[in-house]
């Protein structure tokens, strides 16, 4: 049989072959290293048998696919120190995640944070064993009677939903089974000692309120321990940027009981938002577009015709009106389609772009709500652009111009670009023929290639009316946020069955672009806090300039000062509490504030301020006015640079 690696060479061997033995073949080192493998672009252990002639590649875990292997056995590691130590616990769930690993347990006692140094040790214990991992199958109804007997109820349910047909396979290490369909590491030592258990959370069973909540335990793990000390610190960082936790302590959003999962903008927030808001017109007026709003509810069948009841009607929330069903909109996209509809169409309309900052409703599960990253309900920036075929490439430049420009104003200078495919082996999850899949797919990989964007595809990422390129942005402390998107859609305009009078004098269909830059806004807001540890750009900052007077006696020029800054459109406010001058510069820089004024008897004299910048210290005395202009200067420099 001839194996090609991905390098290109080809072994041959005369007799099958395990994956392993392949990779001692190939490097000692390589075998050592490996943790998975890619079979004809199928992911599976390296125990595997390869008996005829195939596409091999050997995962380490530098690759994907192999420290998901190598975490995945950490979380049968786990679940056996878990079972070791509190035998009664019952298992659930135990998959790799984009950044750790976790498993859901069951357990007769609460489980507590200090319980995650007695599972590392045991841990530890298991690996030294050096276990090795037995894979097998077994006939559904023999797997249903051996989980039944192990007294693992969830394993049981898990089996008795898979397809009839299913492959049923669990790994055994030591005195320790589980469901597993894999793959896995050769042995417990594998997976190393750089490795934690991060901490607890509760979890619903298939995420469902209605089932039972299980304690879920988070961890992660490397090949390397500096690998894990650098996590470590990140997530350190990332708990001190928490947006929920910069959210209150700045003043811009809060949530409430009395709508899990509605966000509330406070005044400070609503200015950010604001500042948002009115550079995205500005950005969209110079490109173009027309803005419209849509209704926020709209009757069953307009749903039914967009694709939304069928494919998305889990998500929604509906209710009844006149003794017709309604649905709160999910997405903006068909209120776009009915003002194209208002009025016939011509070549000469084309392109036609119709912006929309419209507030939708998704219904998202509870467990799944996460501050202003996962909410019910948010403003998405969307726009739709009805244009001829021809046109779609220019288009789609221009769109991906206007998602750099606001990258570049806000210093998202990281980021990837990902082309979101269909999955071809799972056509019935999506709308729409082969022909305008093909068609969509290769004008978005033509765009990116004239653009010059190195694009990584993905299949099976796609919408399900369409596929998209995503702008996968990394933060200041390296973590990826999908925030831009851009989707061709030849299904809509279909369905819909949207015309347009051609230069022939005959009837044509449109293609429908969907863009958003920002995505929502609410998610955007949280990743830039996030991103700047709350330190906005002086542009967005809710309160740009602090004045303080250093005592009670000049607070009627602090307030002179402020009133003549905000009437140069400089957000200037004033702290004028009975407290030391070393203070209040103190908690005016824990609030973030880009800059201070100190105003006193000399300042106040001579109609200035005292500038200190957050971050740089003094920058000397200035006019008031002159330093309106400074401002006002950097602001645009910012913004247009």
């Amino acid at each position: 049989m001839k194996i090609t690696l991905k390098d290109g060479s080809v072994k041959e061997y005369a007799q099958p072959m395990a994956v392993i033995d392949i990779a001692k073949d190939i490097s000692e080192g390589l075998a050592r290293m490996a943790c998975a493998a890619g079979i004809d672009g199928e992911t599976v252990d390296l125990r595997t048998i390869i008996s005829q002639d195939c596409q091999l590649s050997i995962y380490t875990a530098k690759d994907a696919e192999g420290l998901a292997a190598l975490r995945h056995t950490a979380s049968h590691v786990m679940a056996q120190a878990i079972k070791r130590l509190w035998p009664e616990t019952k298992l659930a769930i135990g998959p790799s995640i984009a950044d750790g690993f976790y498993y859901d347990v069951d357990c007769a006692e609460p489980m507590t944070a200090e319980d995650l140094e007695k599972i590392e040790a045991e841990m530890k214990n298991i690996i030294k064993e050096a276990l090795p991992l037995e894979r097998f199958e077994l006939p559904r109804e023999e797997a249903i009677a051996f989980m039944k007997e192990k007294a693992e109820p969830y394993k049981v349910e898990l089996i008795e939903d898979l397809p009839e047909d299913a492959r049923i396979s669990f790994y055994k290490q030591g005195e320790f089974t589980d469901l597993c369909a894999g793959p896995h590491l050769m042995t417990t030592k594998d997976v190393g000692k750089a490795f934690k258990l991060m901490n607890l959370a509760g979890a619903y069973w298939r995420g469902s309120e209605k089932n039972k909540m299980l304690t879920r335990v988070y961890a992660t793990a490397y090949q390397k321990k500096e690998e894990l000390e650098a996590y470590i610190t990140m997530m350190e960082e990332a708990r001190k940027r928490d947006h929920r936790k910069l959210g209150r302590e700045l003043g811009l959003f809060m949530m409430h009981d009395a709508g899990p999962g509605f966000p509330f903008f406070l005044p400070n927030g609503m200015v950010l938002k604001n500042t948002l808001l009115d550079y995205w017109h500005e950005i969209h007026k110079r490109a173009g577009y027309v803005e419209i709003s849509s209704p926020i509810i709209l009757n069953r069948s307009l749903w039914e015709t967009s694709g939304h009841w069928d494919h998305y009607k889990n998500n929604m929330y509906t209710t009844v009106i006149d003794e017709e069903d309604y649905a709160i909109k999910p997405m903006n996209c068909p209120g776009g389609i009915l003002v194209y509809t208002s009025e016939p169409r011509s070549y000469r309309d084309l392109p036609m772009r119709v912006g929309e900052l419209g507030i939708v409703h998704r219904h998202e599960k509870s467990g799944q709500l996460h501050g202003l990253m996962r909410v019910r309900c948010f403003t998405q920036d969307d726009a739709h652009i009805f244009c001829a075929p021809e046109q779609i490439k220019e288009e789609f430049l221009k769109v991906m111009d206007i998602i750099l420009y606001i990258f570049k104003a806000l210093k998202f200078d990281n980021f990837e670009a990902q082309i979101s495919l269909r999955d071809p082996n799972n056509k019935e999850k999506y709308i729409g023929s082969d022909e305008n899949w093909h068609l969509a797919e290769n004008a978005i990989i033509e765009a990116c290639a004239e653009k010059g964007l190195n694009a990584r595809k993905e299949l099976g990422e796609a919408a399900f009316y369409g596929p998209k390129l995503d702008f996968m942005v990394k933060d200041a402390i390296g973590r990826r946020w999908q925030l831009g998107t851009i989707q061709v859609d030849y299904n809509l305009p279909e369905r819909f069955q949207l015309e347009y009078t051609g230069a022939d004098n005959l009837k044509h269909r449109p293609v429908m672009i969907h863009r958003a830059p920002f995505g929502s806004m609410e998610r955007f807001v949280a990743v830039l806090l996030e991103h700047t540890a709350g330190r906005f750009p002086l542009w967005l900052a809710p309160d740009q300039v602090v004045v303080l007077p250093i005592s009670e006696k000049f607070n009627e020029y602090a307030y002179r000062v402020s009133r003549e800054l905000n009437a140069a459109d400089v957000r200037a406010i004033v702290d004028d509490r009975n407290e030391k001058i070393g203070k209040k510069i103190r908690d005016n820089e824990l609030k973030r504030i880009p800059y201070l004024l100190i105003v006193g008897e000399k300042e106040a004299e001579n109609d200035e301020v005292s500038v200190r910048k957050q971050g740089e210290g003094d920058k000397g005395t200035m006019k008031i006015a002159t330093f309106a202009e400074y401002l006002t200067q950097e602001v645009n420099d910012m913004i247009n640079q």
